[in-house]
């Protein structure tokens, strides 16, 4: 995901005080572990996050909880039409449990 400038102190804030539907939902959806890093140069995010194997986390863009958070966000992010945050995948290069 990518921060738009002079914004990271604000995405900071908002995430320090998640609503606790959001948090819900994301448990009950099979998200586990979940993590956001920011490169500082770029302001791209990368997003760690756990999955049970039997999650729903397909279900998550349908939601109405998820779909105000992406609104709430919009301002401090790229996003896609819709409010949700652009994402790309990064290929494994390495993993070592």
């Amino acid at each position: 995901m990518q921060l738009k400038p002079g914004t990271v102190e604000e995405y900071r804030r908002r995430h320090d005080a998640i609503w606790p539907e959001l948090t819900t939902l994301l448990t009950e959806t099979g998200i586990r572990d979940y993590s956001i890093f920011l490169d500082e140069d770029s302001l791209s995010l990368f997003a760690v996050l756990r999955l049970l194997p039997q999650n729903s986390r397909d279900s998550l863009p349908d939601h109405p909880v998820m779909r105000r958070w992406w609104d709430y966000m919009a301002p401090l992010m790229e996003v896609e039409p819709g409010n949700r945050p652009v994402e790309w995948p990064l290929p494994l290069l390495f993993h070592m449990d």
